[in-house]
Parts: C-alpha cells; sequence; structure tokens
C-alpha cells in the first residue's frame, strides 16, 4: 500500500481548519493538494479524531492482512482438492 505525505495530525487539522471557517482553496494552496484531494480526505476522515484515524488505519493494515491469508489458504485448499480428485 502506498504511503502518504501527510500524517493523520497534518490531514485531521486541515478539516479542522476548513471547519473553522478557512476556505479550502487557501488550505488546499498551502498544503500543496488539490480541493479534490481535500474533499475526498474530508469524507474519509470527517469528524474524526487523530486517535480515530491512527487506529482506523491499523485495522485496514490488519485486514489487508487477513485477506492475503485467506487467499493463500483458498489457493492452498483448491490445490489439495484437484490432487485428491486426480488420485481416484
Amino acid at each position: 500500500m502506498k504511503k502518504g505525505r501527510f500524517t493523520e495530525t497534518q490531514i485531521v487539522s486541515a478539516i479542522r481548519k476548513q471547519e473553522s471557517g478557512f476556505a479550502v482553496k487557501d488550505i488546499a494552496r498551502e498544503m500543496g493538494i488539490s480541493e479534490a484531494t481535500f474533499y475526498n480526505w474530508k469524507a474519509k476522515y470527517g469528524g474524526m479524531e487523530v486517535s480515530e484515524v491512527v487506529k482506523m488505519k491499523q485495522m485496514e493494515a490488519e485486514l489487508s492482512e487477513y485477506k492475503k491469508i485467506v487467499a493463500e489458504l483458498s489457493l492452498e485448499n483448491r490445490d489439495m482438492k484437484n490432487l485428491i480428485a486426480k488420485k481416484f
């Protein structure tokens, strides 16, 4: 997974700035991002605290690992079934 340039703290603080009245255009220019990126962040992280964002990212990483494990086990299971089918 690609590691972003901005920390969770920076993202949440940018969203807070916008909620306190700063223009999205100014925040985007200051951070060097597009307005679309800001709105994507707001859709994903809006209303969250930094600790919640960190926890969410950890859970996403854990879920990714579980998905890899399931994929590997599924392939192994299919191979075993094919081997058993060939024997009989």
